[in-house]
């Protein structure tokens, strides 16, 4: 059955500025809005009914609900700015209104027969928030005999984990979320319903195969790992040039950032070997004993950008510990990810403890959620993290999980200003932004900050740009024209609000194959000094710099944690005493001095702090403490 078959309506939930003007709305208000725009046009040009539902008190006749009433909070008033929704959410003539004031829309006396009157079969939801106002609504609908879907980046929370358990609740119970980019594609019309979340069986089916190759690991002991990694890393050194032109042919990561992450993947495998492995009884007083052991089955859920060494940074602590594999890797860099595996398994790695699981988000929360898995250690976007914690908290198992970056470099009076330009434009644009350490935002002090912008719009002139299979070149396309995209939408949404948008002309460019073409950006500068604005409390993960004014230290350090994320922050001074300023202040889990954000040591920790990390970081000595875990034996006599 179509969409045009079950006669749906779209209903566009709460999306008015006072609701969108949340800071902790995740997604923001730009993507949110714009997404819902998209599918808004999509109904009326497909002549889909779109009824607006907004929540409207009044102080004439006071009907708020009882927590806002106690929070003395007026939000939505009628007659104020914060009351409508954006001007592109807003109703044309021929579309309904409907009015609320508590979470379901179905709460207005008027829904119901409205849908009833225009013969609907299905409900369309779009809007905020989906832990409240859009699960309610939902819940109703379904309740009422209605199809429920809802458009899974066109709604936003202010409470992520309960939007993420809101979810699993809602499609436990046949209510479907799709993205509106399919739905715009052709969904409504003519592609149909697609069926429900992805069958779990194949994950179920894996996770007990790896159970059951845990049994034989005595066949496979620590030595014999050992030695298994040590063949791998060979073998990664020796197809370097090949992978990097996979990867530059995959997902447009110019082969020389290609090269060196295999390169790097081999010196990381040979720092596991020296940290990793089972650990002897250790004595603590007389008679109690600690030792270390695996978990059992462990879910990896690796990204595109970093697909050789995120995967093995993750897979080869894993094994050595003596644990079994369920690896997920990113769809966009699948053939990556597959030769990956024909090489572990050539180099001596049992196919039992090591299991590929093809598919996208739902396979992964299949994953996690399957009873024989023991630990999750998870890539990814902050969404994901979310989800993630909902499914590892319920079942209580342990999570390790990297949520990327906002990353600030402070650029301070007594630096070296064309250095610190050189190191932020490269550390920013270098493989098209798209590494969770790269420079995101510049906080520099006001004395500098013309001459700054000049020198870095110079510098990353200066980075060869295109084509990534040019050995030169450093800033080359995004993954795919729909990361390309979205960072398009965001840097327009940026000019609209009037900020400087900044948009970089390569010297040096090496024209792109065609099929490239659509996802190729240029290096941008924002500049932007509104702390609050949506590029600065973003994560763009594209090659858009934001460059900020500081006006004194304090200043400076507010802006540099003055968002969600805490992955890394640098400083570029000379003076002993701000660098001493900036260590004891700065609220990340890796800091810089004198260097770009981007990058890291093989054999450090690498762990965000608030939003950007869940659970221990990666690498170095916190291996051991990820994938190994503690027991305590009190030994009786004998």
């Amino acid at each position: 059955m179509t969409f045009t078959e079950m006669k749906p309506v779209l209903l566009l939930v709460d999306l008015q500025d006072d609701y969108l003007a949340a800071p902790a709305l995740e997604p923001g208000r730009g993507e949110i809005v714009e997404r819902a725009a998209a599918l808004l046009r999509s109904c009326r040009e497909h002549s889909i009914p779109v009824i607006h539902v907004w929540t409207t008190v009044s102080r004439e006749c006071d009907r708020r609900m009882p927590h806002w009433k106690l929070a003395d909070r007026w939000s939505c008033e009628a007659g104020t700015p914060g009351h409508a929704p954006p001007e592109s959410l807003r109703p044309v003539a021929g579309e309904t209104v409907v009015h609320k004031t508590f979470f379901s829309a179905f709460s207005s006396p008027e829904l119901e027969p409205e849908l009833r009157n225009r013969g609907a079969g299905a409900i369309i939801i779009a809007g905020v928030h989906l832990h409240a106002c859009v699960r309610q609504t939902a819940l109703d609908g379904y309740e009422r005999g209605f199809e429920v879907w809802i458009a899974e980046d066109a709604v936003g929370s202010d409470d992520p984990v309960h939007a993420a358990i809101t979810r699993r609740y809602l499609e436990d119970r046949a209510m479907r979320f799709a993205a509106v980019a399919p739905m715009v594609a052709g969904l409504l019309e003519a592609v149909g319903v697609p069926g429900p979340a992805a069958d779990s069986a194949p994950a179920r089916a894996a996770g007990q195969r790896a159970r059951s190759a845990l049994r034989g690991l005595d066949d496979f002991p620590l030595e014999t790992r050992s030695a298994m990694l040590k063949r791998l890393a060979v073998a990664l050194e020796g197809e370097a040039t090949e992978l990097a032109g996979q990867m530059a042919r995959e997902i447009g990561k110019p082969v020389r950032y290609g090269r060196t992450e295999v390169v790097r993947t081999a010196e990381l495998l040979r720092a596991v070997m020296r940290r990793c492995g089972e650990n002897e009884m250790e004595p603590l007083v007389p008679g109690v004993l600690l030792r270390r052991r695996p978990h059992g089955v462990v879910v990896l859920i690796t990204p595109w950008n970093n697909p050789i060494y995120i995967a093995l940074g993750k897979i080869a602590p894993a094994i050595l510990c003596g644990n079994a594999v369920l690896w997920k890797p990113s769809p966009l860099a699948r053939a990556v990810s597959l030769r990956l595996l024909e090489l572990m398994l050539a180099t001596g790695c049992p196919s039992g403890l090591i299991h590929l699981i093809e598919g996208g988000q739902d396979a992964a929360a299949a994953l996690m959620a399957d009873p024989e898995v023991d630990a999750v250690s998870l890539t990814g976007s902050s969404k994901a993290g979310f989800a993630a914690q909902e499914i590892c908290a319920r079942r209580r198992i342990p999570l390790q999980a990297e949520l990327g970056g906002n990353n600030a470099a402070i650029v301070w009076e007594d630096c070296d200003l064309r250095e610190a330009a050189q190191r932020i434009a490269e550390g920013a644009f270098g493989m098209a932004g798209q590494r969770c350490t790269a420079n995101r935002r510049a906080i520099v002090h006001e004395s500098l900050y013309d001459e700054f912008v000049g020198m870095l719009n110079d510098e990353a002139a200066a980075l060869p740009s295109g084509n990534p299979l040019n050995p030169d070149t450093r800033v080359g396309p995004l993954a795919d024209a729909g990361q390309a995209g979205r960072v398009a939408a965001l840097i327009g949404r940026c000019a609209a609000e009037g900020h400087r948008v900044i948009e970089i002309a390569p010297r040096n460019f090496s024209p792109l194959a065609s099929a490239q073409l659509p996802a190729w950006r240029a290096a941008t500068l924002v500049c932007c000094d509104d702390p609050a604005a949506e590029i600065v409390q973003q994560e763009t993960f594209g090659p858009v710099l934001v460059v900020q004014r500081a006006s004194h230290w304090e200043h400076a350090m507010d802006l540099c944690n003055g968002v969600r994320q805490g992955l890394a922050a640098a400083l570029f001074s000379r003076s002993a005493e701000v660098q001493r300023l900036f260590l004891e202040q700065a609220r990340a889990g890796i800091l810089k001095i004198n260097q770009a954000t981007a990058d890291a040591a093989v054999d450090a920790p690498f762990g965000g702090w608030k939003s950007s990390g869940v659970g221990p970081p990666e690498h170095g000595c916190f291996d051991s403490e990820f994938y190994l875990r503690p027991q305590t034996c009190y030994l009786g006599p004998t």
